[in-house]
């Protein structure tokens, strides 16, 4: 089948839910029959930062809530919108998303669609429970649930799945554990009580699996900078360099298969969440054949919460 089809190989439904991590479900979603361009594959790209690493290691418990929105844009034209709600806690967290295309694309192909994560704060470390994303297109809907536990996928389904190819790798048992969901994958947890904003927030390596496609994506330190939300957030952020490697689920003869794992200029920029010692995207940045693409927080707002009273405490 074309990969225009209905229920296509290696579409826009492959790289759908890396995109559910950053500030909505169709934040930077195109149209399908655009997704065989050379522009789209900037936005399939996008995947990128929707994955960012996750390590074992252990960080202090803390509390507390990330409201932001973020814009999307290709050589300096609007292509998408959306907002993200991010809550953890000493036990747990939750991330909720929505978003929709704006601009000339909205124009073209209005896109919408929402998304949840949540899941247990275990030694410091955000381990999902269940991970959910729709993405309307108009004439079709995309969906996605996957049930997890320790690290592992224990149930999924996705609609509509892929068509069978002779050459797709498979996704095998083994590939479903040890990973984690888009959206939790933004939760990126820095150890020990040195200054949160550090290389120590890059250098890692991270294990998703999005329904359909199971991949790795590791991050590098570059730099420090300092960023300024329209609203909330100013101060530092750490600059990291991310790179993807696709495991199995994919087709690899596919063109924006072979793009993605030769993009090596690509940028997300980290800043904290008040109260906690978890970072999350503030800006991503990637050369395109037609310009610079670039997805930025517009609102970050972000507050320390305080721990909540035990019920089971005694009245004083």
């Amino acid at each position: 089948m074309d990969a225009a089809g209905p229920a296509s190989d290696l579409s826009w439904r492959d790289f759908a839910s890396p995109f559910r991590g950053l500030g909505g479900d169709l934040v930077f979603m195109l149209p399908q029959r655009l997704i065989r361009t050379r522009r789209a594959a900037f936005i399939a790209a996008l995947c990128v930062v929707g994955s960012l690493a996750v390590d074992s290691t252990h960080i202090a418990a803390a509390q507390g809530r990330l409201e932001a929105e973020y814009a999307a844009s290709v050589a300096g034209i609007p292509i998408g919108h959306g907002s993200w709600v991010i809550e953890i806690s000493e036990g747990q967290y939750t991330a909720a998303a929505s978003g929709a295309t704006s601009g000339i694309l909205k124009f073209l192909a209005g896109v919408k669609g929402t998304g949840a994560s949540r899941g247990i704060i275990s030694s410091g470390q955000p381990v999902p429970t269940s991970y959910a994303s729709t993405i309307d297109y108009g004439r079709l809907v995309d969906d996605v649930r996957i049930v997890l536990a320790g690290g592992n996928v224990k149930d999924y389904a996705v609609a509509p799945p892929l068509m069978p190819h002779p050459d797709r790798i498979p996704v095998t048992d083994e590939d479903r554990r040890g990973v984690v969901d888009p959206m939790t994958s933004t939760l990126n947890p820095v150890a020990g009580n040195a200054d949160l904003i550090s290389p120590q927030a890059c250098n890692r390596n991270v294990g998703v699996f999005d329904g359909r496609l199971r991949y790795d994506l590791r991050s590098e330190f570059k730099r420090i900078e300092t960023v300024k939300a329209e609203k909330g957030y100013h101060g530092p952020a750490v600059v990291c360099a991310v790179y993807f490697t696709p495991i199995s689920g994919y087709v690899p003869n596919r063109a924006i298969i072979k793009y993605l794992v030769g993009v090596r200029d690509a940028e997300v920029w980290l800043a904290p969440i008040s109260g906690t010692r978890v970072l999350v995207p503030f800006r991503f940045t990637m050369p395109t054949p037609i310009g610079p693409g670039t997805v930025q927080a517009t609102r970050f707002v972000s507050v320390a919460e305080p721990p909540r009273a035990d019920p089971t405490a005694k009245m004083q």
